[in-house]
């Protein structure tokens, strides 16, 4: 099924028109709405009757960047896009970042979301100023301090976050989408990450939920999904064997199986 670019409202976003409840599908700070094209998930969605969207967050592809750039202001933009769409609560899917954004809109506006999906994600990035969060802010602007810009960023990052024996092809989409990405926005998105924090509202969430993480993903490890799904109550724990964090991409039919098999039962 072909995509229908969407621009007229908060967040552009790929529109698959499947009849059905709406899914919407966040990506991660190193990606975009083509991530979700790349993986197939847009059309298996949209095969099991699902309307399915692949929304660009603020700054990234062709929507506005928001102020200040922090998590309040990307959900603000979510809640404001579902609200502009009509048709009831969404169910959202959100990788990595976008898992946290999902997390955010959930505590901000529990009646705009119908289920949960997330991704190789977190609900916490730990206490701001620590030892792993400057580790990790150090690793993420190394390279765009040292000049090379955001396909240099890309060069080195991407083979790190995927698991042994990832397809080429697989790195290489990655490292494209990555390599798009507006530097100022990479720089903004991560930064906000680190004063993340949704852990005291988890026990608030009522909605079916998925935790789903890559058997390799050493940002969000399998044991920190466990001990998220744990904290949320009937959520479904999956690790999903040979994917690392990028696993959406690394291994689509699989994460796809996955995710409509929780969609469907649900």
């Amino acid at each position: 099924m072909t995509a229908q670019l969407v621009t007229n409202t908060p967040l552009a976003h790929l529109r698959w028109d499947g009849g059905g409840p709406t899914v919407l599908m966040l990506h991660g700070v190193g990606g975009g709405r083509q991530a979700w094209e790349v993986s197939g998930t847009g059309d298996a969605l949209a095969a099991a009757g699902f309307t399915a969207l692949a929304a660009d967050f603020p700054g990234y592809g062709l929507s506005a960047p928001v102020q200040p750039y922090d998590l309040a202001g990307m959900a603000g933009a979510v809640i404001d896009t579902l609200a502009r769409l009509g048709g009831g609560p969404a169910i959202l899917v959100g990788h990595s970042m976008g898992g946290m954004v999902a997390q955010e809109v959930i505590a901000r506006a529990p009646q705009a979301v119908a289920g949960l999906v997330l991704a190789g994600t977190s609900p916490a990035f730990g206490k701001p100023g620590g030892d792993w969060q400057q580790a990790f802010l150090q690793s993420r602007f190394a390279p765009l301090d040292a000049g090379l810009g955001m396909a240099g960023l890309a060069q080195q990052l991407v083979p790190a976050m995927v698991a042994p024996g990832t397809a080429p092809a697989a790195i290489a989409a990655a490292q494209a989408m990555m390599a798009g990405v507006p530097e100022t926005t990479y720089r903004a998105a991560v930064a906000a990450l680190v004063a993340f924090d949704r852990r005291a509202n988890l026990p608030n969430i009522q909605v079916p939920t998925l935790v789903i993480t890559g058997e390799h993903d050493r940002t969000a490890a399998p044991e920190v999904a466990r001990k998220l799904a744990e904290r949320i109550a009937n959520a479904q724990c999956h690790i999903l064997p040979g994917a690392g964090h990028l696993l959406n991409i690394e291994q689509p039919a699989a994460f796809n199986t996955a995710l409509l098999a929780f969609l469907q039962q649900r």
